[in-house]
């Protein structure tokens, strides 16, 4: 067990996020599923309590806490990605599969977790200071999901 994991709450579909979580991102997989021993406030006896997973290689364990508590933006998901076609992908899936655009590379999945999907040309140009970050946070101010061709020119001025 990992000495430190990260635990998600959701109402009852611990089990389908961390399977949507491993078949979206590399490095992700669910390593169990853990059954009620007995009838709890939010469930009954052999329903799915917890879900073992790991995303991108974080290790989490999903908790069917049921709806007393919501996600916000306070905690999300940052995926780094190459290029444009691995941000749409990522994107893509995320609001795809019932999930919504926020602004600057932020999106929330259906089942309300935040994720910001970040191509490192971003986090490069933020890295390098100056005028070049500047440029490049300006451009990205105004995004849902990041154009890396759109940063790459703010990059460059």
């Amino acid at each position: 067990m990992a000495k430190n994991t990260i635990c998600l709450w959701y109402d009852k579909d611990a089990e389908a996020a961390a399977r949507f979580y491993a078949e979206t991102f590399p490095d992700s997989a669910v390593s169990a599923v853990h059954r009620a021993p007995s009838d709890y406030p939010s469930g009954k006896k052999g329903d799915v309590l917890t879900v073992d997973f790991t995303v991108a290689g974080i290790p989490c364990l999903g908790l069917n806490g049921g709806p007393a508590f919501k996600h916000s933006e306070a905690f999300s998901f940052q995926i780094a990605t190459d290029d444009q076609e691995e941000t749409d992908r990522y994107w893509n899936a995320i609001v795809g599969n019932g999930g919504q655009e926020s602004a600057c590379g932020w999106c929330k999945d259906k089942w309300g977790i935040s994720w910001q999907i970040t191509p490192r040309v971003l986090t490069e140009a933020m890295a390098a200071g100056g005028d070049e970050a500047k440029r490049a946070f300006e451009a990205m101010m105004g995004m849902k999901k990041i154009d890396v061709a759109a940063i790459t020119a703010a990059r460059r001025g």
